[in-house]
């Protein structure tokens, strides 16, 4: 594609974002529109890009307007009554799914991908640690900010790109990686695929897509049609016997976990992963077997493994002491709820935890309304935030209150502009934060208020 101009259709995306500040690295002049204003909109404005927050085609600067030059990038999220989809589409210009972009980024490269509906963002974040510490460099988009680039976007030497491959709108499919981990093919995004089985199979589609020779790593117990016959299939899991595996399991007093990381031709012994959490190290196993497909520094791989500072909003710890704890995390369906809560509980036994819960979508809600319940339940008190919609109109009857009935432990719902003043009083010791909608933004304001305590 011959273009100057690139102008994002939801540039603060965390997708979208990496593509912008890919595009500005190559030199291209970037501009987007965002509903609301947010760090990694600022960020990209004073990297250089034109960032709007009005949606009027005004909004859209000069240089933009030029059908020749500029290439539209828009994520699904944006509706297609949007003013300016609307009059980038009468005018004619090249308009691709941000999916399509990354497809055509990967072209050349030799593509690592980490696709599941859940575990995905810290398993591609790891893999790119690892990579650029133990496996000669490479570039990589992330689905989340990491710790250690402070950026969802590494720009490195060498071939490796590693791809956190989304399923939702079924993005992954315009990947054609040389290996891929697939972490879990939940029922998610009813509200796109409309069926677990039709989950499934662009799942199935997504590992027929890797090219001949490759690799899949698949979760032990996830079944998946495989019809691929000129791959190797490898199996990890936690701590179950596989292809790869830990063992030795040993949890210390700060929740960090050392274990033996069991390869199909050798053994790494006394590994320690640098973020807590046995998900975590499940995910760590998962990247580790990406990296043993590609080649790795053996020495160097246990270094970075130590070395890992985590994804912002993945099991992110503001306040660990032995008087009060704080963490925050993303997860917004019951799984991800589950082995978040899970890998808590086995880190600080006998804490009375607090959950706040933003539900994000009206039909995730809807869809998973028992399994979330029975989730929040293994919490000590549940305080909910209304639902979150993102793309969603309203749905009659969907709201957070439904939830309440089907929690065991107390549970009611909380405005959010009383959330704050709620935990002021009651004074919780341990609370953990949960969500895929705006509730990040609480996390610095109750880690100040907490942390005042």
């Amino acid at each position: 594609m011959e273009f100057q101009n690139v102008y994002f259709l939801g540039i603060g995306g965390i997708g979208m974002s990496a593509l912008a500040r890919y595009f500005l690295h190559e030199g291209k002049r970037v501009a987007g529109y965002d509903r609301t204003e947010s760090e990694l909109t600022g960020l990209l404005s004073a990297e250089g890009a034109a960032v709007t927050y009005d949606e009027a085609v005004a909004a859209i600067p000069e240089p933009f307007r030029d059908r020749a030059s500029t290439l539209v990038v828009y994520t699904p999220a944006v509706p297609h009554d949007h003013p300016q989809w609307e009059w980038f589409l009468a005018q004619g210009f090249e308009i691709v799914k941000r999916s399509r972009m990354l497809g055509v980024v990967a072209q050349g490269k030799y593509v690592m991908a980490v696709a599941g509906t859940h575990g995905k963002t810290t398993t591609t974040t790891l893999t790119a640690w690892l990579n650029h510490e133990a496996g000669g460099g490479g570039s990589a988009f992330l689905g989340g900010i990491s710790k250690n680039f402070a950026s969802n976007l590494v720009l490195g030497p060498g071939p490796r790109l590693v791809v956190e491959a989304d399923e939702f709108d079924r993005s992954f499919l315009q990947l054609w990686p040389d290996a891929a981990v697939v972490t879990s093919a939940d029922a998610d995004h009813l509200d796109i695929y409309g069926t677990h089985e039709a989950v499934r199979e662009a799942f199935a589609q997504f590992i027929s897509q890797i090219k001949p020779g490759g690799a899949l790593i698949l979760k032990k117990g996830v079944e998946l049609a495989i019809r691929n016959r000129e791959i190797t299939v490898y199996r990890y899991s936690y701590d179950s016997p596989c292809d790869f595996y830990a063992r030795n399991i040993r949890v210390g007093s700060d929740g960090r976990y050392t274990f033996d990381l069991v390869c199909p031709d050798r053994v790494l012994a006394d590994c320690t992963l640098g973020v807590p959490g046995w998900v975590n190290v499940e995910n760590a196993v998962a990247a580790a077997a990406l990296l043993w497909v590609a080649g790795f520094d053996e020495a160097k791989l246990k270094g970075a493994l130590a070395s890992f500072g985590g994804v912002k909003r993945r099991f992110d710890f503001y306040i660990n002491t032995p008087q009060r704890i704080y963490m925050d995390d993303y997860a917004h369906h019951p799984n991800e709820l589950k082995a978040a809560i899970t890998s808590f509980r086995e880190m600080f036994p006998g804490r009375r935890l607090t959950v706040v819960f933003q539900p994000h979508l009206y039909t995730r809600t809807r869809d998973f309304c028992r399994e979330f319940a029975a989730v929040l339940s293994l919490a000590d008190e549940v305080l909910l935030l209304p639902i979150y919609p993102a793309r969603e109109e309203p749905i009659e009857g969907v709201c957070s209150e439904m939830l309440l009935p089907l929690i065991t432990a107390p549970a009611r719902v909380v405005p959010k502009n009383e959330l704050l003043a709620l935990l002021g009083a009651e004074n919780p010791d341990t609370i953990i934060t949960f969500g895929a909608g705006d509730i990040d933004r609480f996390c610095e304001p109750i880690a100040e208020l907490l942390g005042k305590r």
